[in-house]
């Protein structure tokens, strides 16, 4: 084999899986239905900053949340929603869903539509695209920290800043 070839060879090992990784926006555009309008990060943070009146809804199990959330969101946890558990909750209110990367979410989205919620948003990327952007999360203590549950390794790839916890 001429060494030219050879380089091309061992080169190729080194690419190839690149090739077949989606990236987070991708990976999002192929499980989104799009049936909730989408706040991007910025957006919420502006709206955070603002002082817009608005509900978070941490859309996860109590595991994930309990590693980190963000500050002033409201544990609903995906696996036993029910509506009777946001009926303290205006129909008119500013309500904002996130999970890990915006599908669980979308799905209680959804459901509040159905039941009558007008301005309910699903944070794009979920709290893994708001860590990735630099924004802060905080504990069970509501102490800020860098620890997010990533969910599991297939889906934890697409955290790219803070520290993975996995159980």
């Amino acid at each position: 084999m001429k060494p030219h070839s050879l380089l091309y060879v061992i080169s190729s090992f080194f690419f190839l899986p690149a090739c077949g990784q989606q990236s987070l926006e991708e990976k999002l555009e192929s499980i989104y239905r799009h049936t909730v309008p989408l706040v991007q990060p910025e957006q919420l943070e502006n709206w955070q900053v603002s002082g817009k009146e608005l509900i978070l809804l941490d859309i996860r199990s109590p595991k994930e949340y309990q590693v980190s959330h963000l500050k002033g969101a409201e544990l609903i946890d995906y696996e036993s929603f029910d509506p009777g558990i946001i009926a303290y909750i205006s129909k008119t209110s500013t309500v904002v869903v996130y999970c890990s990367v915006g599908y669980r979410s979308e799905r209680v989205g959804e459901k509040m539509k159905e039941l009558g919620f007008q301005e309910v948003y699903n944070l794009y990327g979920g709290i893994f695209q708001w860590k990735n952007q630099g924004n802060p999360v905080v504990n069970d203590k509501n102490q800020p920290t860098d620890s997010v549950h990533a969910y599991n390794r297939s889906w934890g790839k697409y955290l790219k800043q803070g520290i993975k916890i996995y159980d």
